[in-house]
């Protein structure tokens, strides 16, 4: 499985490469106030889909932190009423 992960990882490195080889032409996006900046297609694409995915990532932050405080909270009312279980079957027992 390893190796077939490396080979995957390899071909989709040589997919992007000759991508890169085939679109190095000069790109131009223009800003507002007559900004512009001019740089390989290639070089626009990875900025702007690096941008994409930390504008992605930062999104989901909240929502990952809120799921791991939901669960801390799920799993010390778990521990305190599995503690509050052995209590009563340890009353019970001792009862008899």
């Amino acid at each position: 499985m390893r190796y077939l992960s490396w080979l995957f990882g390899l071909l989709l490195f040589l997919l992007a490469l000759g991508f890169a080889i085939k679109n190095s032409d000069l790109v131009t996006l223009n800003y507002y106030l007559g900004y512009q900046w001019q740089a390989p297609l290639v070089l626009m694409l990875l900025v702007f889909l690096c941008a994409g995915v930390a504008i992605g990532v930062a999104a989901t932050l909240g929502f990952v932190f809120r799921q791991r405080r939901e669960i801390l909270l799920l799993k010390r009312e778990l521990r305190l009423k599995n503690q509050a279980l052995d209590e009563k079957r340890h009353a019970s027992v001792a009862d008899e």
